[in-house]
């Protein structure tokens, strides 16, 4: 199988050769802004800087997708919201404490969003990145959800106090968010995306499972409907406690943190969405090295864990050796599975 056609098998619930490997987070590191000649903070203002980096994590990584939404912050800054740009070693964010929203009134969503360069600046290193490669590889697309939009635009204490203090307006709010992420996701569709990642941080440290189903369940039902490509659903930290209502919004895959134990995540989910995921990224990736790595994706796979990735973003320091290891790690895996005897027609009856 190519890469692509393994990557849109497993989101599809059909027959790999073996699992794909795949980055719905940033696998963005310093020695490949370096190799690329293509650097932070410019690597995301500039498509063809960001198409030339992203490439790396085929071309050099091995992996199996590839995505050039390198930092949260493209819709945000689109709306108004004020952008830190950082440096080479440190992502754009947006600045939260500065929030452009205070009333759900105060909602609106710029006509030209789609023509703002930190917009067109994705949009055009899909098509880059479609051209370059073909069908060879999966490219995937990047929006974030209306709750990290509503975090961006009203900060997140605001934002958390009105879902507690006034849960109509949170779901006003939320509604109307939920358009921005809608017209980008289709804005990528129309790109050339094969899937499109959908961050919506509605994480266990903030909130709780139930907030999950009070607000985001229905909506994210809604957004699996309208956009049609496979989605990717990533939210950080423990989520247990919401898995079991992820399950059931008809997105292709959740991508989930390490604090989530393989086994058990698979055992919630029952089959009903794919798992992607949860290598650790600060103290596996980063500070352990390759033999680590591979014991942490031989316990996702042996947990049967549908595609291997990272579990978030991971730290622009991280060696590419670690990085690396995943996919040899899936490779090695899948060998011993090859390996084994399979049962004969008269053991399979029985």
């Amino acid at each position: 199988m190519t890469s692509r056609q393994r990557v849109l098998a497993a989101l599809s619930g059909a027959p790999v050769d073996r699992p794909p490997v795949v980055n719905p987070g940033s696998v963005m590191t310093v020695e490949l802004m370096d190799l690329a000649d293509a650097s932070f903070p410019d690597a995301c203002r500039d498509p063809e800087l960001a198409a030339r980096l992203t490439a790396t994590g085929f071309t050099e990584l091995g992996f199996d997708s590839i995505q050039p939404t390198s930092s949260i912050i493209q819709e945000s800054s689109a709306l108004g919201c004020k952008v830190q740009w950082e440096g080479k070693d440190n992502w754009p964010t947006v600045v939260m404490k500065e929030p452009i929203f205070h009333h759900v009134d105060d909602i609106r969503v710029p006509a030209d969003l789609l023509e703002h360069p930190d917009v067109t600046c994705v949009l055009e290193s899909i098509r880059i990145l479609r051209r370059r490669f073909g069908d060879e590889v999966a490219v995937f697309g990047k929006a974030q959800g209306p709750w990290t939009l509503g975090y961006h635009t009203f900060g997140v204490e605001q934002f958390l106090l009105m879902a507690y203090d006034d849960p109509d307006a949170t779901r006003v709010a939320l509604d109307r968010l939920k358009e921005v992420t809608v017209l980008f996701g289709m804005a990528q569709v129309r790109a050339g995306a094969d899937a499109l990642v959908m961050s919506d941080h509605a994480t266990g440290d903030l909130v709780s499972g139930d907030y999950y189903r009070r607000f985001l369940r229905d909506i994210h039902i809604e957004l699996a409907r309208r956009l049609p490509i496979p989605i990717i659903l990533h939210i950080c930290g423990k989520t247990t406690d919401r898995m079991g209502y992820i399950a059931e919004t008809g997105m292709a895959a959740f991508h989930f943190d390490s604090k989530n134990e393989p086994a058990e995540s698979m055992g919630i989910v029952d089959g009903r969405i794919a798992l992607m995921g949860n290598v650790n990224c600060p103290d596996t990736l980063y500070a352990q090295g390759p033999d680590a790595v591979r014991v942490e994706v031989r316990r996702a796979l042996d947990a049967g864990v549908q595609l291997i990735a990272p579990e978030c973003a991971i730290p622009l320091q991280t060696p590419i050796e670690s990085l690396r290891a995943i996919p040899t790690a899936v490779q090695e895996w899948q060998r011993t599975q090859d390996a084994r005897p399979r049962p004969s027609a008269e053991q399979r009856h029985e």
